[in-house]
């Protein structure tokens, strides 16, 4: 086998030195406060009958999509999916996009032009930066939630078409902006609104839709990009909008276009979890209920300033340097808590923590435990 060229072994040496490798994590039977399975749909029994059994009734059985949609991979289930996605979010349009990944990537490398501007939360997921950076419109970030200094960024570049980029739920922090206000900003100026609700969907709204529905916002954003490996524990995403938004995503964005297209099976689930969201909302309430005794919990036991102010199912807590925070994982994953800690380069250095994902199977004598542990490693 040829040998692995210097420069890249140096990176690789880099990471090891600075005890930031990442490697995959084995299978355990640990109880999971690391998943974004909010709702345990991934797992669920009902789902997964339910999907074998609409694939039989619509005579949809086969293995793959055979091609990219605009060839041969456009099969039936799409059109339904997507028209049931559009109606469930209150959108005029919904495109299915094999993953959040790349929905953010064909978004924003097709839509702004040369000459437009992006404006984005510094604190934006490493996808919608992907997409940005092969777009050819000139991109600033901003304070996160900081709209002060948005607003200044927006008053240097006037002239320019301006997208503004946020998300509805952080991946990192768990917090979330004054989307009222965002929406204020947005209007006063003309600008194009985009929210990534990827950790909304299934938390926010009564029936799960995300936060923007929730704040009654869904006529005023451009697109959101729902992201379905999170609370719907299956696999793709949508970008909603009007009808022009989705026929221009269908001409223009690449990772649309030269992909083949998810399965029927993959489509179908897609379609039954959101069928769950519709009919069912015990779980919803279970993870709410869920995430209030956290955030109870961390106070009583004087965790509080660690943590991220969060009302979501992500609770952070900043433990700096990738040596610390890897220490206080291990031990909580040695008595039995599926803890992870993110590390620098992910999060910028010094803000390394451990990352709890809440869910609707979570016990509370489970949240209580695991907070009671992180009291003793931390103080």
């Amino acid at each position: 086998m040829r040998q692995f060229p210097e420069n890249l072994s140096a990176r690789l040496a880099i990471r090891k030195q600075n005890n930031a490798l990442r490697q995959l994590p084995s299978c355990g039977k640990t109880i999971d406060f690391a998943s974004n399975d909010y709702l345990r749909l991934s797992k669920s029994e009902t789902v997964f009958h339910k999907t074998h059994q609409y694939l039989v009734d619509n005579d949809s059985l086969q293995n793959g999509a055979t091609g990219s949609r605009l060839l041969s991979g456009n099969h039936k289930l799409y059109p339904e999916t997507e028209n049931f996605i559009a109606q469930f979010h209150k959108s005029q349009s919904a495109l299915i996009f094999n993953s959040g990944y790349d929905a953010n990537v064909g978004f924003f490398s097709s839509l702004p032009q040369k000459g437009d501007l992006i404006l984005y939360d510094e604190l934006c997921h490493a996808s919608i930066r992907d997409g940005i950076q092969l777009s050819n419109a000139k991109a600033y970030k901003f304070n996160h939630n900081d709209f002060e200094d948005l607003e200044r960024l927006i008053l240097r570049n006037q002239n320019a078409v301006i997208y503004i980029v946020t998300e509805s739920v952080f991946s990192m922090d768990g917090d979330t902006p004054n989307l009222v206000e965002l929406v204020q900003v947005s209007a006063k100026y003309n600008c194009y609104l985009v929210i990534d609700e990827a950790h909304a969907l299934g938390v926010f709204g009564s029936k799960g839709e995300g936060l923007v529905q929730m704040l009654n916002l869904q006529d005023q954003i451009f697109a959101r990009i729902m992201t379905f490996g999170k609370g719907l524990g299956c696999h793709g995403a949508t970008i909603l909008g009007s009808q022009e938004l989705r026929d221009y995503l269908v001409n223009f964005s690449r990772s649309f276009i030269y992909t083949t297209g998810l399965s029927p099976h993959s489509v179908a689930t897609i379609l039954m979890c959101y069928h769950y969201l519709e009919k069912e909302k015990q779980n919803i309430e279970l993870l709410r209920g869920n995430i209030i005794h956290f955030n109870q919990e961390k106070s009583v036991l004087g965790l509080k300033q660690l943590f991220v102010r969060s009302k979501s199912a992500i609770q952070s807590a900043i433990i700096p340097g990738n040596e610390s925070v890897k220490s206080i994982a291990n031990q909580l994953q040695e008595k039995g808590f599926d803890v992870k800690a993110i590390l620098s380069p992910t999060v910028p250095e010094g803000q390394e923590r451990l990352r709890f994902c809440l869910h609707s199977y979570n016990s509370q004598e489970e949240i209580s435990e695991v907070l009671r542990l992180l009291s003793t490693f931390v103080f």
